[in-house]
């Protein structure tokens, strides 16, 4: 580590209190050399603050609770330790990750396929919406790390024979705040009751709640708090800005900003699963690769759109807050709020899903006339104030023809859709 601390400028390497200077590198976190490589396969230049704080402390065996938002690089902070862990002591049904919804238990489960790699690591992820019986034998293979969400788990240990957890060294409860908001605190005792006392539990949350307080007396011993960003912060590289729009003129609006960031990938969040599903059909017609995630969509068709947006064939991703929650999307450029978030949380949710790991992202909320308290809050909220971005009002409304017809399109299409009884999430042109 670096010789004397010398200046003050020191803000992010070492404490100023003479503490030791903080890991820089994987190697010194004390991961071993092939987990070293598996990260700069992953690309990984340099572990997260998070990753710095959680994964010396998850090695000397000690219980954690995490204090870190999305994209902070806390699946890495778990995943890393208990690979390592693995590798030591090598068995099956090693460790149980648990999270609120399926899409970030599928992503946990890639995260964990990817750094295990090159050590022949079996994952196993089961969810619901997804067929038991496949998912049994799956599991009758013994993986060595089981991913799931807690109703299925539970579905799991009461019906799938020759399952169980009680082998389980490793227990990570993941935004376990969100878990506790879907009410699955009955489902967490039970899974709690069925593993063994002697094991580490990694329990990670964005924020601290009495309900999470309570789940940590009851699932960690002696825990160590890590901690990485004060209670609500965006990070440092990413450029916030406002565009103040009239509201009848929002969609027009949306089309010259995705022109003015032709070629980057962007995620645009509305507040309605009706309206991604219509902006993504008038922006497919526009010439857009746009796909939309909700709620309403089926949860195959969801998995298809964020793999095609993962794969690049489309590279605008129209969602609504629900099915953002927890998406490991790699990195987009830009985040667009068209329809202001209606509380502040939401909004460092939505921004964090850009300028990840130290890379630069942009983040562009549209504000009508009708948004103006809404926007004024969340300034409050992360204490700063968004810069205007730049738009030519004469340059947006030539665009007002071509998107009227757009419109006009997507209201067909979307009426055809509910004509064939399509609730789940449309099976045509909109979820393509």
């Amino acid at each position: 580590a670096a010789g004397g601390g010398g200046g003050g400028d020191g803000g992010d390497d070492a404490d100023s209190s003479g503490a030791k200077a903080k890991p820089k590198t994987f190697a010194e976190l004390g991961l071993v050399p092939e987990l070293v490589e598996a990260c700069e396969a992953r690309d990984w230049k340099a572990p997260t603050p998070i990753q710095q704080e959680a994964v010396p402390v998850a090695l000397q065996d000690r219980d954690i609770i995490g204090l870190a938002e999305t994209g902070s690089g806390k699946t890495g902070a778990f995943a890393l330790p208990i690979l390592q862990s693995l590798l030591h002591r090598p068995q099956r049904l090693v460790a149980c990750i648990i999270a609120p919804t399926r899409e970030l238990a599928f992503q946990i489960g890639e995260q964990f396929d990817a750094l295990g790699a090159g050590l022949g690591l079996k994952s196993c992820v089961v969810v619901g919406g997804v067929d038991m019986v496949s998912q049994a034998v799956a599991l009758a293979k013994k993986p060595h790390v089981v991913i799931g969400t807690p109703g299925r788990l539970v579905d799991h240990i009461e019906n799938t024979k020759g399952f169980s957890l009680r082998t389980i060294k490793f227990l990570v409860l993941d935004e376990a705040d969100k878990m506790l908001s879907m009410d699955f605190e009955e489902e967490l005792d039970k899974i709690l009751q069925v593993i063994p006392r002697e094991r580490r539990t990694f329990l990670f949350s964005a924020t601290m709640t009495a309900k999470v307080a309570k789940l940590q007396r009851a699932s960690l011993v002696d825990p160590v708090k890590v901690e990485v960003s004060s209670k609500y912060t965006t990070v440092k590289t990413l450029v916030q800005q406002y565009i103040f729009i009239p509201a009848k003129y929002k969609d027009v609006y949306l089309t010259y900003v995705l022109n003015e960031f032709a070629g980057k990938t962007a995620i645009v969040f509305v507040s309605t699963c009706n309206a991604a599903q219509r902006l993504a059909i008038m922006l497919r017609s526009l010439g857009f690769p746009a796909v939309p995630l909700h709620g309403q969509m089926s949860q195959a068709k969801r998995l298809g759109a964020l793999n095609k947006f993962k794969a690049g064939s489309r590279t605008i991703l129209l969602a609504t807050d629900v099915a953002s929650r927890g998406l490991d999307i790699p990195s987009v450029d830009v985040v667009l709020n068209v329809d202001v978030p209606q509380n502040g949380k939401d909004y460092i949710h939505r921004v964090g899903r850009t300028a990840r790991a130290g890379r630069a992202g942009r983040a562009l909320t549209f504000v009508t006339q009708y948004d103006v308290e809404l926007y004024q809050r969340i300034e409050a909220l992360i204490g700063q104030k968004l810069q205007e971005f730049p738009s030519d009002e004469e340059t947006v409304l030539v665009l007002q023809e071509r998107v009227a017809e757009a419109q006009r399109h997507a209201t067909m299409e979307m009426r055809a859709e509910g004509e064939r009884g399509g609730r789940g999430g449309g099976g045509g042109r909109g979820s393509g």
